[in-house]
């Protein structure tokens, strides 16, 4: 979280997030992603809890836009190739000529994780294909492992912020104007 804060990437407001629920915090992790050697450090310890936990892994798939750049620099420090998936006609795909090789260990990798809606979406898709989906693993899980993807999940950190439907805010949050930050709905 160290990373994160030195970065400017937890703002507070009202935020809008990819789950449509509201929060009061968002972490705008580009702001990490900008800078190269910051976001090596955090890719690099993700990849040694990773490597811990699952042992040895062949192939590490992400869903766009978010997750490509914690997904390529994680697999980096792994030894692993990386693919990312991408939303056509509102569900995520393989595209660009990209597999999953038979008998291959994949690890689906995400930035930040808050209900898993999009990860567990992203493994339906790596489970269509042939290969063996070994977990999951994120820089943040807002959801302190409440979040349910179907595998095991590594977090780098975890930790639980508030998020409400929209007809349930509380008062000092509706006071404040929403913001969208997030990427979902580019390839929708």
């Amino acid at each position: 979280m160290a990373e994160f804060r030195e970065a400017g990437a937890l703002l507070e407001g009202h935020f809008i997030l990819t789950s449509g629920l509201r929060s009061p915090l968002f972490i705008q992790k580009m702001f990490v992603f900008m800078d190269p050697v910051r976001t090596e450090r955090v890719c690099r310890a993700l990849a040694e809890k990773v490597q811990a936990t699952f042992g040895d892994i062949d192939l590490v798939v992400s869903p766009a836009v978010g997750g490509i750049i914690p997904g390529y620099e994680t697999a980096r420090h792994l030894g692993a190739k990386a693919v990312f998936v991408e939303r056509e006609g509102g569900q995520f795909v393989l595209r660009r000529g990209f597999e999953i090789p038979a008998g291959a260990r994949v690890l689906m990798v995400e930035d930040i994780i808050t209900t898993g809606l999009s990860s567990r979406e992203c493994l339906l898709t790596i489970k269509s294909h042939p290969g063996q989906v070994v977990g999951a693993a994120c820089l943040i899980d807002r959801s302190a492992g409440k979040a349910d993807l179907g595998v095991p999940l590594v977090a780098l950190a975890s930790f639980e912020v508030p998020a409400y439907p929209a007809d349930q805010l509380p008062p000092e949050l509706a006071a404040i104007p929403p913001v969208k930050p997030g990427s979902r709905s580019l390839g929708a």
